[in-house]
């Protein structure tokens, strides 16, 4: 499982049609836009967890910041309090507004939509991951203890499956480098 696998799970295809219609494109674009956005975001929040300073932030976030209402209420896509969440969890996952940048110019590769599109559906797919993190993360009846919570999350974040979110980071900052 990954984060476009909860981001595009049946029970948030309200979401993508939202998201789509928020932006003007059709339900094919909207995909491949959270697709590629939301990888960058998945390896930020990846990097961010290799600590416990960092995964115990995330984890603090998932449990007090209420992000599941952006997969349970895709209205909320065209405010601009969605906006501004956005774009602190953004500050939070990549630090800078340059990395933001270079995301939203690769995924502009990737997907064919236009660059300044993509800037301003990058902090909307931010919400909707942490959302979907959420959703999943606290969806049951109780919050989950910080290990249950650590061995989810690299999980999410263990893009070879092999155990460790290590290697996935390593090897996305050596492409990236090298781009």
């Amino acid at each position: 499982m990954n984060i476009t696998d909860l981001l595009f799970d049946k029970s948030n295809s309200n979401t993508i049609s939202t998201f789509a219609n928020q932006f003007s494109v059709n339900d094919s674009q909207a995909k491949d836009a959270i697709s590629s956005l939301a990888k960058s975001l998945s390896r930020g929040l990846g990097a961010q967890t290799q600590s416990e300073k960092g995964m115990g932030g995330l984890f603090d976030a998932l449990n007090t910041g209420k992000h599941s209402r952006y997969i349970e209420n895709p209205s909320l896509y065209g405010e601009e309090n969605t906006r501004n969440d956005g774009n602190d969890i953004l500050g939070h996952i990549f630090g800078n507004k340059d990395v933001s940048r270079h995301v939203t110019k690769r995924a502009s590769k990737e997907t064919g939509l236009s660059d300044s599109l993509l800037k301003k559906m990058l902090p909307i797919v931010a919400t909707m991951v942490m959302g979907a993190l959420g959703k999943k993360m606290m969806g049951g009846s109780s919050a989950p203890s910080r290990q249950q919570s650590t061995g989810f999350l690299t999980k999410i974040f263990d893009a070879d499956n092999d155990g460790s979110m290590v290697d996935d980071i390593l090897g996305m900052a050596f492409k990236m480098a090298f781009k």
